[in-house]
């Protein structure tokens, strides 16, 4: 078949609907549907995403599969498309976010992320995941295009699943449905109460010990597990619980319990817990990792860090400490990734490859940072099998860009698939770009 202009490819398939998209507004987008042929992607630089580059490369997938990368020309009778150099990079994978859970902070009525209650185990964040949020596709126009959809509150939150961002419903959505269960460490250290409520306990006599109350509460914790265990021994139950059924997993390794924690006093207790136990652990936010490499190497303990655009965890550090972390890590071995913190973290999610570009200049190199958020992220999440780099075998989950994608400057996504399908760039900050274009006479 004859070789096809990418250019021309582009305007041939997604015009049309493009320039629908523009006219009738984003509630009109729809996902795409299945890849109908085998297609090659040829004269490309491919980023594998475990750190080689292939110049001059060719990606051939089919059936939403990839069936040939390489440095050699494809099948003459194939449908080729030459990106005349253009770079070919693994999806971003979004880590520990409840983007899809809250669609405006500020409005209770679109937040969906927490629960009532301190101890809900069997909460699902998948069921509650909206595939119509307008910051899905913000995300997908700069690489992102699967995301780590976890609970939020409590001391036990719930369970995360890991979702793909092209989908009618949660169930299509779903990529990996309950990976972990994620709980968080109560402080552990006593920090200066603030405000008049701290005056009037300092005046009284009666300041707490937050510490105290901290290990208390992991003390709860370690008994709920405890049960848990003991309750998933028996062969019969008289009743089912529903808390202890859902921790199954943690036993024997088939989920990971994610631990949100910060502090180093606060890792250590998250490490011994989960020794105890005998789960698999990763930590999450921690911001004090990078002064126990050591102990987190020798207990093969993943990280996903908070994200490295934030201040340090204590005023002693190095104010770019958290830009510094990501190679700490790196040349300690240690499997580690980079998220954004929660709260308005949701919709930041779109500048994670800029994030990991911030990383290369303290420390990584360009392949490994992307590394940290592709095929990194897919083996702590559980889905290396299927994700996180450009292999024969694993889903065509490809972008394709005009620039360097951790680059804000000169990263332009120019198209993106899911298992093979084209996915529509179009989002809401594309038409209010070309809705003032429009009013002001741009051309």
């Amino acid at each position: 078949m004859k070789n096809i202009s990418f250019n021309k490819y582009i305007a041939a398939t997604l015009f049309t609907g493009m320039l629908n998209s523009y006219i009738i507004a984003q509630e009109n987008m729809h996902p795409s549907p299945a890849q109908p042929a085998t297609i090659a992607l040829t004269n490309a630089t491919i980023h594998v995403g475990n750190g080689q580059i292939i110049e001059k490369g060719t990606v051939v997938f089919s059936k939403g599969k990839i069936i040939e990368v390489s440095a050699t020309a494809p099948a003459a009778s194939l449908q080729q498309f030459n990106l005349n150099g253009r770079h070919i990079y693994p999806g971003v994978i979004a880590s520990s976010t409840n983007m899809g859970l809250v669609e405006v902070s500020s409005i209770k009525a679109t937040q969906d992320y927490a629960e009532l209650g301190d101890i809900n185990p069997s909460i699902r964040s998948l069921v509650a995941y909206n595939t119509d949020s307008k910051i899905i596709n913000t995300l997908r126009s700069n690489g992102v295009l699967f995301a780590h959809i976890v609970p939020q509150g409590g001391s036990i939150s719930g369970t995360s699943s890991v979702v793909q961002l092209d989908a009618w419903n949660w169930e299509d959505a779903a990529y990996k449905a309950d990976n972990g269960i994620h709980m968080n460490m109560p402080s552990l250290i006593n920090r200066p109460s603030q405000g008049g409520g701290g005056r009037r306990q300092r005046d009284a006599g009666e300041q707490t010990d937050l510490v105290k109350q901290g290990l208390e509460r992991v003390e709860s914790l370690r008994k709920f597990f405890r049960e848990a265990k003991a309750y998933l021994a028996e062969s019969n139950h008289t009743q089912i619980n529903l808390k202890f059924e859902a921790v199954k997993g943690l036993y024997d390794q088939s989920k990971t319990l994610f631990v949100h924690c910060d502090l180093v006093k606060e890792i250590l207790v998250a490490i011994d817990f989960a020794k105890e136990f005998g789960f698999k652990l990763c930590l999450v936010g921690a911001g004090e990792c990078w002064m126990m490499t050591d102990i987190i190497k020798a207990n093969n303990v993943s990280v996903i860090l908070s994200e490295p655009h934030s201040l340090p965890a204590t005023d002693d550090d190095d104010v770019d400490q958290p830009y510094k972390t990501g190679t700490v890590l790196s040349k300690a071995g240690i499997l580690f990734t980079i998220c954004q913190d929660a709260g308005d973290g949701f919709w930041q999610q779109r500048n994670l490859p800029f994030e990991a570009g911030t990383m290369a200049a303290y420390g990584l190199s360009k392949e490994e940072a992307l590394t940290a958020i592709t095929l990194n992220a897919a083996k702590i999440l559980g889905i290396e099998d299927r994700t996180g780099s450009i292999e024969v075998g694993k889903d065509a989950n490809l972008v394709i860009c005009e620039g360097d994608l951790l680059d804000m400057k000169s990263s332009l996504v120019s198209m993106a698939f899911i298992q093979g399908r084209v996915i529509d760039l179009n989002n809401k900050h594309t038409q209010l770009f070309e809705r003032y274009k429009y009013k002001y006479g741009i051309k």
